[in-house]
């Protein structure tokens, strides 16, 4: 399905969702960011066929944030701050249907990666990446303040110093760099990105949907809770999930010795 610059295929369980405008760098759009892209995350989330998700990027980037050809006549004709905040609401909203999709999403950066584009990978669960792709966190060298969620997930990656620097200088930094700061979880051959990614999600999508559900919920929550907290928490995730047919059958396939085949029931 194409939703004007964004493309979804759903195969196998596993949904592949592309930043579709090749030309512009897969930059986001006012209709990308407030409509097309915030439908299609509710869609996948209601999805039960859906099990996991890859976010990439069509063309030689993965996505450099806002389409910047957009904001300059924005700011020029005065409609700048309805182009970014339709109808009052915040600015990158999509980041909210992202981090709350409750299905494992992996992110496969196969190239450029730049502001919104930043906070759509950190928003990701899993971020494999390129060893073409580049990364950079300019905000404040062109003048503006993180958006999207970047000032509150990349500082949880990365930790505040680095995250500091990378957001106050705008430096670009590669692949293997982002990997050795943790900013994503592994490097592959750019001919072998994508066979790796969906790889993990084939592997992912085969695992307990609920469970996977409950780990996300407990992980994010984890963020804010104390020890207490999340002791109660994962309880609560614990005994939702004993209620669970995949639970037996996880237990069963255990003792038979066998892979296990979950419904998601």
């Amino acid at each position: 399905m194409d939703y004007e610059g964004l493309l979804l295929e759903i195969k196998d369980k596993v949904a592949l969702l592309t930043l579709n405008r090749p030309r512009r760098m897969n930059s986001l759009t006012r209709e990308v960011a407030y409509t097309y892209l915030p439908r299609i995350l509710r869609e996948l989330n209601s999805d039960d066929n859906v099990r996991a998700v890859v976010i990439t990027g069509a063309g030689s980037s993965f996505c450099t944030g806002a389409d910047v050809v957009e904001l300059n006549k924005g700011r020029e004709n005065g409609t700048l701050q309805e182009i970014l905040e339709p109808g009052s609401v915040p600015i990158g909203i999509f980041a909210m249907d992202l981090y709350n999709l409750e299905k494992p999403v992996i992110c496969a950066i196969n190239g450029a990666v730049a502001g919104g584009g930043l906070a759509i990978a950190l928003l990701c669960d899993i971020r494999y990446a390129s060893d073409q792709a580049l990364f950079t966190a300019a905000y404040a060298s062109r003048g503006v303040a993180p958006d999207c969620g970047a000032s509150f997930l990349l500082p949880r990656l990365i930790g505040t110093a680095k995250a500091f620097e990378l957001m106050y200088t705008g430096d670009i930094i590669s692949a293997a760099e982002a990997e050795r700061i943790g900013l994503v979880n592994k490097v592959v051959p750019h001919d072998k990105l994508m066979e790796e990614v969906m790889g993990l999600a084939g592997r992912i999508a085969a695992g307990a949907p609920i469970a996977m559900r409950m780990t996300k919920r407990s992980v994010h929550a984890g963020i804010m809770n104390n020890l207490e907290q999340q002791l109660f928490l994962e309880t609560y995730a614990q005994k939702h999930c004993f209620n669970t047919q995949d639970f037996g059958e996880g237990l069963k396939s255990f003792l038979d010795k066998r892979a296990p085949t979950f419904k998601g029931k």
